[in-house]
């Protein structure tokens, strides 16, 4: 399988070569040629397998450079019980991605059992070991820059730290994540992590990491990549729990269902899309937005008007802060019949819209426009004081504690899914990283796992920084071994 740009001037790549590559070097992102398809025959198969084995059997769809053997190996060294193990005393370990009910037709699908209790190491364990087996193969180093709203920063680093070969650069928006995110990230006093916290808002710190990956003198000679997701190999590691999400809530595959997905930089929703494209029978796919609803707006009316720093809110979801999402321009692609001078036309005028009261595109009475119901979007928006109603609502009625973005998913999926079809909200993280508001939602606090106790008191290591691109690179050459 070879994989193309969404901007369509870069030439075809394998698997493993975009796996280090980041952005392409048009500035879009890649995608497969084609996305392969699931036969009835193999969703039937796949029905009963365990975590490890699905997932070698979707991510062999995408990995074909890769000898069977050896990404069966990566895989089954990944996804075990004594990585997944970091969760609820009742989770079941040896699911790796446990489904629990709420009542019949209601599910959490628990991605929060891993080392940072979050979703994102569901895709960066795997990442990790990735990038380890394509360097060792290429004798070669990489320095990964990356930019995190809250969760994407410490599954990197945690994933990364000790790995042969490999330095970890992270941006994050200086003091807008939760005490416990930033401590999770700065108190890592491993060589080969960097933490840098920069003066502004998320979307500030992904534009730094873009201008730096767009500089291909400067990326080439310094090995950049990056763990974003807008890496393909943490999207495609994504697809594989929507596969054992759906087997987990149904009985056979003649059923259809519907995701609810908290989303910030749109790469989560995107592999359920990815998946629902290879054949998965997702009837709904639900988008939840907090007040930065950007996306929640271009689902509903067809207008897309992304950010700026000054109009983007700093709210109790911190992962979701971002009114610029990366990921959204591979889903663009589909929608434009994926045709890569039309993505090059959309991002052009989003680059130059100067206001948030024009839209940057607008596809409402477009051929897009009618094209949208296809892929099976609903979206909706949550708010501050609906997080804790809908914290409060769980935790009486059930005896379960969400953390607020899994909150935000649960409030817009029980509003937008269609009559019928069961709901799975895929949960975002653990509630011990957001205690603040789950102390507001019920007046105690959340447990937290032994090895998480009193991180907040521990020495942190982190570089504040002005947004400013020269002096990130700066920073990053001096901290290279020549």
């Amino acid at each position: 399988m070879k994989y193309i740009s969404t901007r369509g001037q870069s030439p075809a790549k394998t698997f493993t070569e975009i796996l280090l590559a980041g952005l392409a070097p048009d500035g879009g992102l890649y995608l497969p040629e084609e996305y392969p398809q699931v036969t009835r025959a193999e969703l039937d198969a796949w029905r009963t397998l365990s975590y490890a084995d699905l997932a070698y059997a979707v991510l062999s769809k995408f990995a074909t450079d890769i000898p069977a053997a050896d990404l069966q190996a990566i895989v089954a060294r990944t996804y075990t019980a004594d990585i997944y193990n970091n969760g609820r005393a009742d989770s079941d370990f040896s699911q790796i991605t446990p489904l629990r009910t709420l009542v019949p037709g209601v599910h959490i699908l628990e991605l929060s059992n891993g080392p940072t209790l979050a979703f994102k190491d569901m895709a960066m364990q795997l990442l990790g070991n990735l990038f380890e087996y394509a360097l060792d193969k290429q004798h070669q180093e990489l320095n990964i820059l990356g930019a995190t709203s809250g969760d994407t920063g410490s599954a990197a680093e945690y994933a990364m730290r000790g790995k042969r070969g490999i330095r970890v650069f992270m941006l994050s928006p200086n003091g807008k994540m939760s005490a416990f995110q930033r401590a999770q990230m700065y108190s890592l006093q491993d060589e080969n992590i960097h933490n840098i916290a920069i003066n502004g808002m998320f979307d500030d710190a992904q534009d730094m990491v873009k201008a730096v990956s767009n500089d291909h003198a400067y990326k080439a000679a310094h090995k950049i990549g990056t763990v974003n997701s807008i890496n393909w190999g943490r999207v495609s590691a994504q697809i594989v729990y929507y596969f054992k999400g759906y087997f987990a809530a149904t009985q056979s595959n003649d059923e259809q269902v519907a995701f609810s997905v908290p989303s910030g930089n749109f790469g989560n929703i995107c592999a359920g899309h990815i998946a629902r494209m290879m054949g998965l029978p997702i009837g709904q796919l639900i988008l939840a937005t907090n007040e930065n609803d950007v996306l929640d707006e271009f689902f509903r009316t067809g207008a897309y008007r992304p950010r700026g720093t000054d109009h983007t809110y700093q709210t109790s979801s911190p992962s979701m802060d971002i009114s610029k999402a990366s990921n959204f321009e591979r889903f663009v692609y589909d929608l434009v019949g994926r045709d890569g001078e039309k993505v090059r036309e959309f991002w052009s005028r989003v680059d130059a819209a100067s206001s948030t009261d024009t839209a940057a595109f607008d596809i409402k009475g477009s051929d897009c426009w009618h094209e949208l119901a296809k892929f099976k979007f609903s979206s909706g928006k949550s708010t501050h004081l609906d997080r804790l109603k809908t914290i409060r609502e769980l935790w009486e009625e059930y005896g379960v504690m969400v953390d607020p973005h899994t909150a935000d998913g649960l409030k817009v999926g029980l509003e937008q899914r269609r009559p019928g079809l069961p709901l799975i909200c895929l949960e975002t993280a653990l509630p011990a990283k957001f205690e603040e508001t789950i102390v507001e939602a019920l007046g105690r606090k959340p447990e937290r796992p032994e090895s998480m106790m009193g991180i907040e008191e521990l020495p942190q290591k982190v570089e504040v920084m002005d947004a400013d691109v020269m002096q990130l690179k700066a920073f990053i050459s001096a901290h290279i071994p020549n």
